[in-house]
Order: structure tokens, then C-alpha cells, then sequence
């Protein structure tokens, strides 16, 4: 389940289901993978085709990633069953 969100924008559009401050284009994207975090208990479970998941290096905790489009992303750490801290960057 998806616990806490880093980025505001983020947070709204899935709570609300939109927000002006992500193009409009992406938030399909980013609810299907939304969607698929809130129901994962485990970061591996993120790793479906078009995802691209993987973990970051350097980070503690651990940071994972998945692709939504261009350079954007979402990552999150991962704590007993939950998502935490869940942002939407371009951390490249």
C-alpha cells in the first residue's frame, strides 16, 4: 500500500485523480503504476514489461524506480508491505 508521497503533485493526482502540475498527457501512465504500488507487497513485484524497474544505487533505504515516460520516473522506498516516500522525478 502506498503510505506517504514526496512530491505533492503526485499526491493529488492520486487522490484526486488530477492536478495542473503534471502534464496531462502522463497521468494514465503514472495511475497504472500507481495502482499496481498500492496492491505490491514487495518492490520485485513492480517488475512488469514497460516498467523498466530497478533499484537505485546509493541510496539507504534502498530506492526503486519505474519508468513512465522520457526521463520521468517514480521512486519509492519500500517498507514491511508498503510504499513510502513515492515521487515522481527525473532523478537522471
Amino acid at each position: 500500500m502506498i503510505r506517504t508521497f514526496r512530491s505533492k503533485a503526485l499526491a493529488d493526482l492520486w487522490s484526486k485523480g488530477g492536478t495542473a502540475k503534471i502534464d496531462a498527457k502522463m497521468h494514465k501512465r503514472i495511475l497504472i503504476r500507481l495502482d499496481r504500488l498500492n496492491v505490491v507487497t514487495s518492490p520485485a513485484q513492480m517488475n512488469l514489461p514497460g516498467f523498466d524497474f530497478h533499484a537505485l544505487k546509493g541510496f539507504v533505504p534502498t530506492r526503486y524506480s519505474v519508468h513512465v515516460n522520457g526521463p520521468w520516473c517514480i521512486t519509492f522506498e519500500f517498507d514491511s508491505g508498503d510504499a513510502l516516500r513515492v515521487d515522481f522525478e527525473q532523478y537522471h
